[in-house]
């Protein structure tokens, strides 16, 4: 049995997650997460249809979130007396979330944890979506690509000069490229990652999918 307990325990810390329901407003930075919109269709969109995925959108690294974090770990579903945003607000993200439904989920799970309003939070993903050029040569991705997931950040550093290596983060999942992750401050500055963010993906041969 202790085996066992002490087997949950290093798997739950693996996961960076403390209990959710934190104070809202009590945390060190932010990371912006760009999600790379063809990986997220084939992995999960297309399942659900979602119209996210269909041909035609021409979407390449879409803000997923903005989420507040720990230097060890991140709130989640924090305690807040703002009111939730409005159908009309979250509409209005979808221009870069690719839908209306993943802006209202971040709020909920994320949005919370930063003390903010809903409209001020989004105001604030906004800001820090405008603030990093996504290079423009992945508009041009019409067939899969193998490539090491270190040419994603390369190309992240060569169009954003004052971004350094140690400030952002290229993921992947099942073999595909995920996510692109910047960390930055309260004031949405540039800022070194977490030790617990700061995980590149280390595949050679990850598979960029094409844009659609």
């Amino acid at each position: 049995m202790r085996r066992i307990l002490m087997t949950l325990a290093a798997l739950f810390w693996a996961t960076g997650a403390v209990a959710e329901g934190e104070r809202a407003g009590d945390f060190e930075y932010y990371v912006l997460s760009l999600s790379w919109s063809a990986a997220w269709c084939a992995l999960e969109g297309d399942a659900r249809d979602d119209p996210q995925c269909d041909d035609g959108r021409g979407l390449t690294f879409i803000l997923h979130g903005l989420w507040p974090q720990y230097e060890d770990g991140w709130p989640s579903f924090c305690r807040t007396g703002e009111r939730d945003p409005t159908r009309t607000e979250t509409a209005a993200m979808a221009d870069i979330m690719g839908g209306s439904g993943l802006a209202f989920y971040q709020w909920k799970k994320h949005g919370r944890c930063s003390g903010l309003s809903a409209a001020a939070y989004y105001r604030a993903a906004r800001q820090a979506h405008a603030s990093i050029a996504i290079p423009t040569l992945f508009r041009q991705v019409d067939r899969p690509l193998t490539l090491p997931a270190s040419v994603i950040e390369d190309a992240f550093l060569e169009a954003n000069p004052g971004l350094k290596r140690d400030q952002i983060t290229i993921t992947c999942k099942d073999g595909l490229i995920q996510e692109a992750r910047i960390c930055l401050t309260r004031d949405l500055d540039p800022r070194t990652c977490g030790a617990d963010v700061i995980r590149d993906c280390r595949l050679s041969d990850a598979v960029l999918e094409p844009v659609r």
